[in-house]
This record gives C-alpha cells, sequence and structure tokens, in this order.
C-alpha cells in the first residue's frame, strides 16, 4: 500500500502514521519527492486492507501497489535512486550511480597478481574509469577453472583502491563472507549465478553496503527487479541493477545482450542500471559497440573487463580490453553520453 501525503503535510503528522503502522506490526518506509512525500506500507495485505488510513491527518490519498517489487518500484519511490560512492582520497570527487553522468567500471575479471591489478588500477582510472572491478572469489562453471585468490585478492584490491585512489566493486559468493568483503568493498557485486540466492541477499541488504545485481543466465527483468526487492526489504536501498546478457539460442556471442532491459527497468523502477558488454558479449570486437548502444539507452554505468595482456588472463581474456582500446573506448561513450545530454 501506498500513502501518499498532502504537499504541506508535516513532519509530525508523517511521524505519527509511521509510527502507528509499526505498533500494526507493518513496515514504513518514506520517500521524499520534490512535491510531495510518499509512505511505503510492507507487510501482511490482509492487516493493511483493515486499517483506515485515509483519515490520518495530512493524507491525501491511499493506493494499492499491484507490482510484487514494492519497493524497487517507481509507484513507491517516484525520483530516481541516486548512490554516492565518497571519495577515497582528499581532493578527488565522489562517484555518483544514477546521476546525471554515466559511470565507467572497468578492470580485470578476475585479481590474478599484484603486479597486474595495481597496473590495470592506475590505467584505467588514468583513461577515465571511476570504479576499479576485479573478482577475488570467482564463480567458474568448470570447477577445475581459476576460482579466484580469495581473501588474499580482496588485500591486493584494497591495495590498489589505495595506490591508484579509486573505488571497488567485487564479487561476494556466499553468506559468511559478506562481512569480510564489506570491510574492502565500496561496492558489492552478486553475480547472475546468485541473483536468486535469496539469503545472500538478505544479507547483503543488513550490511547497508551499496551492492550491484546482474540479472540471471536465464532471468526475466521482473525476476531482476524481485531480487532487488530482497535487498531492499532489508533496508538497503542503495542498488544497482546490471544486464549483462542472457542465455538464448544464439551462438555467435556468449550471452544475448537486452538492450531493451534499460528502458524496461527504467520504465518500472527508480534503481540506476548499469550494463556489461564484456560478459554480455564474450567477444573484445563487440564490446564498444554494445556499450555505445547501452549509453544511448539509458544506462547509468557501463562495466567492461580491462587487461594489460589478454593472453594472459586467467580468466575471460578474449573479452578483455587493452588498456588503450579502452581508452578510446571511453572516448566513444563520452561523446554517445553528450549527445543525449549526459557527462562521462
Amino acid at each position: 500500500m501506498i500513502i501518499v501525503m498532502k504537499r504541506d503535510a508535516g513532519q509530525d503528522q508523517i511521524d505519527h502514521i509511521v509510527e502507528k503502522i509499526t505498533e500494526w506490526g507493518l513496515t514504513a518506509n518514506v520517500s521524499r519527492g520534490e512535491e510531495t512525500n510518499v509512505i511505503g506500507v510492507i507487510g501482511d495485505e490482509s492487516v493493511i486492507r483493515t486499517k483506515p488510513l485515509e483519515v490520518f491527518p495530512g493524507v491525501e490519498s491511499v493506493m494499492p501497489v499491484l507490482k510484487p517489487y514494492k519497493l524497487a518500484s517507481t509507484e513507491f519511490h517516484p525520483d530516481p535512486t541516486v548512490i554516492t560512492i565518497p571519495a577515497v582520497k582528499d581532493g578527488e570527487k565522489d562517484v555518483v550511480l544514477g546521476g546525471s553522468d554515466v559511470v565507467v567500471i572497468a578492470g580485470p575479471c578476475s585479481v590474478e597478481s599484484r603486479e597486474v591489478l595495481l597496473e590495470t588500477a592506475h590505467d584505467v582510472k588514468k583513461r577515465g574509469a571511476t570504479i576499479l572491478r576485479g573478482g577475488a572469489f570467482k564463480p567458474r562453471t568448470s570447477p577445475y577453472a581459476f576460482q579466484g585468490l580469495g581473501v588474499e585478492g580482496l588485500r591486493l584490491l584494497a591495495e590498489a583502491r589505495e595506490e591508484a585512489g579509486i573505488p571497488i566493486i567485487t564479487e561476494v559468493m556466499d553468506t559468511r563472507d559478506v562481512e569480510m568483503v564489506a570491510e574492502f568493498a565500496d561496492v558489492l557485486q552478486v553475480g547472475a549465478r546468485n541473483m536468486q540466492n535469496f539469503n545472500l541477499l538478505k544479507a547483503i541488504g543488513r550490511s547497508g553496503i551499496p551492492v550491484m545485481i546482474k540479472r540471471g543466465l536465464s532471468s526475466t527483468l521482473k525476476e531482476l527487479l524481485m531480487s532487488a526487492e530482497y535487498v531492499m526489504s532489508q533496508g538497503n536501498g542503495n542498488v544497482l541493477l546490471c544486464e549483462r546478457g542472457i542465455r538464448t539460442f544464439e551462438t555467435m556471442t556468449r550471452n544475448t545482450v537486452d538492450i531493451s532491459a534499460v528502458p524496461a527497468i527504467k520504465g518500472e523502477s527508480h534503481l540506476p542500471v548499469a550494463v556489461d558488454p564484456s560478459h554480455g558479449t564474450g567477444h573484445r570486437d563487440y564490446i564498444v559497440p554494445v556499450a555505445r548502444a547501452a549509453v544511448a539507452a539509458g544506462a547509468d554505468a557501463i562495466m567492461v573487463e580491462v587487461h594489460p595482456r589478454p593472453e594472459e588472463a586467467l580468466c575471460d581474456g578474449p573479452q578483455a580490453l587493452l588498456p588503450e582500446e579502452f581508452g578510446g573506448t571511453v572516448n566513444e561513450l563520452r561523446a554517445v553520453a553528450k549527445a543525449v545530454g549526459r557527462g562521462l
């Protein structure tokens, strides 16, 4: 249920309603907009329907939420969500996801060594990236493939973060690791294979750390939004959704990137949207065209893999850009962003 407050409703009236909702064993989420304030009521619908919400002072109207993803819906939160990642060093700018600028996330698929990670971190920042990606824990289809360096990889990411002065995003795979990974990362990542690991999503929600959720291999957009709902139901509204390609009958690309997912999600949800053309295509030659299309479609962030020596990469070398290729890509994306009225 959504309670729309009158434009002149005071804070005391909002607090009174929130207090009553809590007394009834329900959860109240206040969304403050430029024109009016909205209170979302979450809980047992049979209880909600019996309460006279319309009679409270300051209430303009009461509307049922028809979508199952209540907190992630624009009905509950009409203004776009903006996620701010604090700058690592003094003098640097905060990273803003969901604002007027498109954010570029770049780095190796996995943390392989200190040398490669530090070299890549400095390179991508110099060429326009504002968040460094790198996997310390890697979910792989084969149990014999490189699984990441684990805790040592997290330590190397932390070192790269401080040396290059760039925030980091890295994947967490297990509920038992959320607290540990959150100590190192500025943004947590939920991989495609864990998109519906609901216990993991709830644990991340309780952590309060910003999170990027990648769309599952064969998941619908509604299922992706419901995964966001799990995180948000625990009090963490800093959620970034990522289209990274889905499994179809096509074999010329690793996956099929659903560019239409960007406007489709933005029509349903207030959450920012990223696109990962590296995992989406699996081919270096396709990354730039798909990234351009994603920015034109309204993506708030682009995530690409960059490696100084892709032929030596332990993970996903064929879909990694060279640093100089990445620099050219950023310039192209900046031009597209400008054409659609955004910065980069």
